[in-house]
């Protein structure tokens, strides 16, 4: 009996020996964001999956945008062309346009929580423990937001789920919504629309002063990172748009087509900036989004740098 208990202690240590070094340390969480129309975990997603040790993927369920009668509707509802892979949390994302938030929010609590419950049983998704809100919502939207936030998270609790929020780098100094907990959101920092801004998706030291507000900042954050890029059209140094395919957008002789997209460096940079003001930010680290071009984006390695954000 004696041996058998040595050999099971062993086993026990080395098993958590290799939990900690794939899930980068007791009590944290890596996660991504999903982020289209269709979910479909393909092998190389399931792949940076498991490579990784993913155990919660924030799985946008639908937007919600302003009617043609002024009403908020829900729009480009995801497809389930898979599930999630076993053992990974799922937690339902909504992402709200801020004018609807002007709107009946008491009804529109109702509708998106009905709406995800309905699309969780639909699609076999089973029990949540937690929905998120994604808004970028102002000053002028931000007492009818929490009002709307404070009316979902009753009506949750009744469901046995939490409510959470992204919060932008903005809003910081605007005070926490009355929700359980918030994703701060490290990315999209400079003006896309700009020629000259060459980092706007990440770029510190656009970041940098908004960030005085996060050690005070009274909810408990998670912290959400780029991995995506960007293909912006411009026309005589003009923004024209975003070319997600090659023949989104037409283009002229003399236009010219910049790559944005920040680098493992200005993403491990952002991590070290908000892990050295807030700690409790990266006990979970959340990378935007889960894609197979975004995959990969870097090296396995680089990847495991950014998760393991304590060792940077």
């Amino acid at each position: 009996m004696r041996n058998f208990a040595y050999i099971i202690t062993c086993l026990l240590a080395v098993l958590a020996a290799s939990s900690c070094g794939k899930g980068g340390g007791e009590g944290r969480v890596r996660s991504v964001y999903y982020w289209s129309t269709v979910l479909d975990i393909d092998s190389a997603k399931r792949g940076f999956i498991e490579r990784h040790g993913v155990g919660r993927m924030y799985v946008r369920y639908f937007d919600v945008v302003t009617g043609d009668d002024g009403q908020p509707r829900p729009n480009a509802t995801l497809r389930f062309k898979t599930g999630v892979p076993e053992g990974v949390e799922v937690v339902p994302t909504v992402y709200i346009v801020n004018e609807c938030i002007m709107a009946d929010t008491a009804r529109l609590a109702e509708r998106t929580l009905r709406r995800i419950l309905q699309m969780n049983e639909t699609n076999d998704v089973g029990r949540v423990g937690e929905i998120q809100i994604d808004c970028d919502w102002t000053r002028r939207t931000r007492t009818r937001y929490f009002d709307f936030l404070r009316t979902l998270t009753a009506l949750a609790a009744e469901e046995g789920i939490k409510v959470s929020a992204t919060i932008r780098l903005h809003q910081l100094a605007e005070g926490a919504p009355p929700v359980a907990r918030g994703v701060l959101m490290m990315y999209n920092t400079g003006d896309f629309t700009d020629i000259g801004c060459e980092k706007p998706i990440l770029d510190m030291r656009d970041a940098a002063p908004y960030l005085r507000h996060l050690a005070g900042y009274e909810l408990p954050l998670a912290s959400a990172y780029p991995i995506y890029s960007w293909r912006i059209l411009f026309r005589g140094g003009k923004y024209v748009g975003i070319m997600h395919r090659d023949d989104d957008l037409p283009v002229l002789p003399g236009d010219s087509i910049v790559i944005r997209a920040p680098t493992v460096n200005d993403i491990t940079e952002a991590v070290k900036a908000v892990g050295g003001r807030r700690g409790d930010a990266c006990r979970e680290v959340i990378l935007f989004d889960l894609s197979n071009q975004n995959a990969n984006r870097f090296k396995p390695d680089d990847y495991e740098k950014i998760y393991n954000c304590d060792d940077i």
